[in-house]
């Protein structure tokens, strides 16, 4: 049974071997090898925070290659020049995921995929265990697979949680069939972070020029889920779990009183799951990233979910967001303590990463 103790032997080849891409697994070129910069070391108020981008994005092209699919190995951007970027940026750890697409993949190609792509995330953390942790990915197209794979990634492998789509195939997250992997994600007690991923639903409307799958679509397929999760009672039947959503939640903290508004106004259309609390409740047991671009959409987000439910974020290798730490300390109406946990404080905790 492969360990995590197997990956520190061969730890300084795995870097070579990760690509840092976009969202839509795309290699970036944003970062050009430069000089190395001298490491920002983050204080509020006199003391020295470690910061955690909890927020960023890889591949493995051997992974890839299972589906068919490649990074052009010309463009990746590699290690070296995230540890250059991070400490330029004042980033002092980074939490990796690699987005979906092996939802489609039968469960014989899934499993040999998951177990290679949590090894190699494995192995980069190895690498670099000051700097790197990362969330394991799972097969959830196969609940009981994904269950498993969570298991041995974060018992086994070292892991800290799950990465997963704000859908699969289709289907919500919600749905009774992903109960299996919620209930081990609760069980044992690690995080799980929501990523929208292309939605075929919304092309139609949203092609056309602006991106707007992307800076529509993206938040909007976010905002559904976590509305699924809270209507369906997903967060009633698994109330220990610890959910993160990307890109601050999407659009529901900005508008989630019509949630509550609209159960009182069309009771009939909230009955058929009873829930324990109000909708905007529940937005205080989730957490979300810091990508909200302006300090007010900050501020806001701040007094709908608490800062104590903040994490930062920087989507790497995207570059708006290369302030994600000026950003927030930039928040305006918020205490010191609050700032430093939405730093890194928050993230380190329900990482487990040593401050």
């Amino acid at each position: 049974m492969t360990t995590r103790r197997d990956f520190v032997k061969d730890a300084a080849s795995a870097m070579a071997g990760a690509a840092f891409v976009g969202c839509d697994l795309m290699p970036s070129t944003q970062v050009q090898a430069q000089p190395a910069p001298r490491r920002r070391e983050v204080v509020v108020n006199g003391r020295r925070v470690k910061t955690v981008d909890i927020h960023a994005h890889c591949a493995f092209p051997e992974a890839m290659a299972l589906m068919g699919l490649k990074v052009n190995p010309q463009t990746l951007v590699m290690g070296a020049e995230r540890i250059r970027a991070m400490d330029e940026q004042g980033i002092d750890v980074e939490a990796l995921s690699v987005n979906a697409y092996w939802y489609k993949a039968e469960r014989e190609v899934a499993t040999a995929l998951i177990k290679l792509q949590n090894e190699k995330l494995a192995e980069l953390c190895a690498a670099q265990p000051d700097r790197f942790v990362a969330f394991a990915s799972v097969a959830l197209q196969y609940p009981d697979l994904a269950a498993e794979q969570l298991e041995h990634a974060v018992k086994k492998l070292g892991l800290r949680g799950a990465g997963i789509g704000g859908s699969v195939s289709g289907e919500e997250l919600s749905h009774a069939k992903f109960h299996p992997f919620w209930k081990k994600a609760e069980e044992l007690g690690c995080l799980v972070f929501i990523h929208p991923q292309a939605n075929p639903d919304f092309e139609k409307r949203l092609k056309g020029n602006g991106g707007l799958i992307n800076v529509i679509g993206n938040p909007l397929e976010t905002t559904i889920a976590l509305s699924h999760l809270i209507f369906e009672g997903t967060l009633d039947r698994f109330p220990g779990l610890k959910i993160r959503a990307a890109h601050g939640g999407g659009y529901l903290p900005s508008y989630a009183a019509r949630s509550d508004a609209g159960c009182v106004t069309f009771p009939d259309r909230c009955a058929a799951v009873k829930l324990t609390r109000k909708p905007t409740e529940y937005l205080r047991q989730l957490y979300y990233d810091s990508i909200v671009f302006t300090p007010e959409a900050m501020r806001h987000l701040v007094a709908e979910v608490g800062a104590s439910q903040i994490v930062m974020g920087t989507d790497y290798p995207f570059p708006w967001t290369k302030t994600s730490v000026d950003h927030i300390l930039a928040t305006p109406d918020v205490s010191d303590a609050e700032r430093a946990a939405m730093l890194g404080d928050t993230a380190a905790k329900l990482l487990g990463i040593k401050t």
